[in-house]
């Protein structure tokens, strides 16, 4: 098979793949966008010709070649830039040559726009993993009966190093500030978890590519990347950048790997330092991950009972259903996988860690 082909044929099995993924997580548009694309997108524009061709891989564990294209379409739609793919999109339901005659002359006539948003990978920055993350936080906080200082790799906007200031509501438990505008509801399995309080004493993070959330121009593009037809999450988010908003940014633009060198060149004595991500650490080439745990195994092997350390990963582990919850800490090492949960944060199977004998 020739190599154009082969890459065309790649190209069209990620959007296979995004397909599947967005019926399960509960976005049909999406889903039925990205059937589309696989089976009808074409060469006879600039920006089918750059799909096609895509450099790289395509796939949505790698560039997340569908989602690029489909957040800049969605981004049009929320800027009001097309008036004909609007009409295409929820609330609005049309049949499928409706909707793609639509995408189709978008390619065309928002070429440049779509092309260069294509250059830049998704950024979602899912507040509903707060919810995820929460638990493991409070589950920090108890083991160790110190403050916590926060250290977010991939923070995006920094939605999630605000997680202490959203509501949430876990198996008839309340915890966090119910006055919000961002209340995070999963669906719970596993032991009731235990709530209390959690006081934090420093916050940062950092990001390749960080948006501000007092910018509109990146509010517009994070709240692109939110599927069309989850108008809860569009919501949830523009509250939850409201709020990051009014505490200032906290994410600088910085490699991951040179990141963590600097924060993990100290310790925080009297506090425990947790470095955090989610669904971000496989996005980091593999000599970067294997760099990035090397400072963090060695962050652990300095730390000591008056500055503990953790790290907290809720990431892709090739198991389903979802992504693992692990956590580690010292002194000591243990690491555990302390529950599973849906990658937008849905539904939590928690186990917790192991109880002491």
């Amino acid at each position: 098979m020739p190599e154009q082909a082969e890459t065309e044929e790649r190209v069209r099995r990620a959007f296979h793949g995004q397909h599947k993924a967005c019926e399960e997580l509960g976005s049909p548009f999406m889903a039925r966008l990205c059937r589309l694309a696989a089976e009808r997108l074409d060469r006879e524009s600039a920006v089918g010709r750059r799909v096609l061709d895509w450099e790289g891989d395509p796939r949505p564990e790698a560039d997340s070649v569908p989602l690029r294209l489909f957040g800049a379409l969605h981004a049009l739609v929320l800027a009001r830039r097309d008036d004909r793919l609007a009409s295409c999109y929820p609330p609005n339901v049309v049949d499928d040559e409706t909707l793609w005659a639509a995408c189709d002359a978008a390619f065309r006539t928002q070429a440049d726009f779509i092309l260069d948003r294509l250059s830049s990978a998704p950024q979602t920055n899912e507040v509903r993993r707060s919810g995820v993350l929460l638990v493991g936080f409070l589950t920090v906080a108890r083991a160790f009966g110190k403050p916590l200082v926060l250290s977010e790799v991939g923070a995006s906007a920094g939605l999630n190093l605000h997680w202490d200031r959203y509501g949430y509501e876990f198996s008839g438990s309340q915890w966090g500030d119910m006055a919000s505008g961002v209340i995070i509801s999963p669906q719970w399995s596993g032991e009731a978890p235990s709530v209390g309080s959690v006081e934090i004493v420093g916050r940062a993070g950092c990001d390749i590519n960080p948006l501000d959330p007092a910018s509109e121009e990146q509010r517009l593009r994070l709240l692109s990347y939110i599927w069309a037809d989850q108008p809860d999450r569009l919501e949830r988010t523009r509250n939850a950048l409201a709020i990051a908003a009014a505490h200032g940014n906290l994410v600088e633009r910085r490699d991951a790997v040179d990141w963590l060198k600097q924060r993990l060149a100290h310790p925080f004595p009297g506090a425990i330092h947790v470095v955090y991500h989610s669904v971000a650490w496989q996005y980091l080439p593999q000599s970067a991950q294997q760099e990035g745990e090397a400072l963090i195994a060695a962050a652990g092997k300095a730390a000591t009972a008056n500055a503990p350390f953790a790290w907290l990963q809720m990431e892709a582990d090739g198991l389903r259903p979802g992504a693992a919850l692990s956590l580690q800490t010292w002194p000591g090492g243990e690491k555990h996988l302390i529950g599973r949960a849906d990658f937008h944060g849905r539904w939590i199977d928690w186990i917790g860690l192991p109880k002491k004998e």
